[in-house]
């Protein structure tokens, strides 16, 4: 098997440092680098990497990821992948610059389905549950998937990648990979927190209540960041495989559009039993629930609050019909026992345990 060179961002990050433990775990004997900004998240990577180079930049740095990338034979960008723009332009024209049908570039962008909300969003419908035309499947409903409206979340993003598969898709293969709400404990060298289900569990223990957006009847689709990690992986192998067989160009292509999931939750459920467990640690005195408007919510904790209040609905089909990907984490619900726990020893520690981002 030949050594391929890798280049990922956002290694000091959830998603990012997640795979790039699978992926090493995986292909320990390949040439791995990172982009990293801060010195010290670079020496606790190093630390846990020795033979991963580091690349000193951030995410503006156009030219730094261009170079990067045009040397790469496989590019996993994790770090704010479905917002920057200029970090998914550059990738794909460093890709773009040195490969050919001979010497193929391959791109892993992480995307989110937050870009399915686009509905709630454009309808004000904050609380409420899911239509059945909110629904998506990423075999049988791809071109709807692929032609969300403009103004969808991390759509802009999406569409810079998906440009590259009709330019010339045997030069640079790519496939997004969009996640939903992710859960689970992190095996990364630098941050090991998710962010929808720690921030719930932080305010929880913060204010005494559970927070829930309107009626708490929306939903959205769920994964283990180890889950995750080992989709990521399958791509990642598959590379070596590429071009073997008739189901490439389903991999990695136009259409290569992956959602990543595992189960469903009702958000209005999730922040019962937040509270519910929140109390029997002792970390607040009852298990109580508080219902929010969106607009409060906004203006007092951000906007990320708010996609408790959204319906992000997607099956995940594709993976495990061309990559046999089969999600074998454990059950969200078994996990917040753990997942409360690990935010109210943080918040007992003096630890950041949420900001308000708009």
């Amino acid at each position: 098997m030949p050594i391929k060179k890798v280049f990922l961002t956002g290694a000091s990050g959830f998603i990012g440092g997640d795979a790039l433990y699978a992926v090493h775990k995986a292909q320990p004997d390949w040439d791995i680098s990172v982009l990293i900004r801060d010195e010290q998240k670079a020496k606790q990577i190093q630390d846990a990497y020795p033979h991963v180079k580091i690349i000193f930049g951030s995410l503006d740095d156009a030219e730094i990821i261009r170079n990067a990338a045009s040397t790469a034979d496989i590019v996993i960008h994790t770090a704010d992948s479905s917002d920057h723009p200029a970090s998914a332009q550059a990738i794909a024209d460093g890709l773009r610059a040195t490969h050919t049908h001979s010497n193929p570039g391959y791109y892993i962008h992480i995307g989110g389905t937050g870009i399915l909300t686009w509905y709630d969003w454009e309808h004000q419908r904050f609380g409420q549950p899911p239509l059945p035309e909110q629904a998506y499947d990423d075999v049988d409903g791809i071109d709807a998937i692929l032609n969300l409206p403009e103004y969808a979340w991390h759509r802009n993003v999406d569409k810079i990648v998906l440009a590259e598969a009709t330019k010339d898709p045997e030069a640079v293969k790519i496939a997004i990979v969009c996640p939903p709400t992710i859960y689970g404990i992190g095996r990364g060298p630098v941050s090991q927190r998710s962010r929808q289900i720690p921030l719930l569990s932080a305010l929880t223990i913060e204010n005494g209540e559970a927070p829930i957006i309107g009626e708490g009847l929306a939903e959205w689709d769920h994964v283990h960041i180890h889950d995750l990690s080992s989709l990521i992986t399958l791509l990642v192998q598959h590379t070596n495989n590429s071009g073997t067989h008739n189901s490439d160009k389903e991999i990695f292509g136009p259409k290569s559009y992956y959602f990543a999931a595992k189960g469903t939750h009702r958000w209005g459920e999730v922040a019962e039993v937040i509270a519910k467990e929140a109390w029997k640690q002792g970390f607040i005195k009852a298990p109580k629930k508080t219902h929010l408007h969106v607009d409060m919510a906004k203006e007092k904790y951000g906007m990320e609050p708010m996609t408790w209040g959204l319906n992000s609905k997607g099956t995940a089909r594709r993976a495990n019909k061309l990559l046999g990907w089969e999600p074998k984490g454990p059950d969200l619900v078994d996990l917040i026992p753990d997942l409360v726990r690990y935010e109210g020893e943080r918040k007992k520690q003096g630890l950041e345990t949420w900001k308000k981002v708009n």
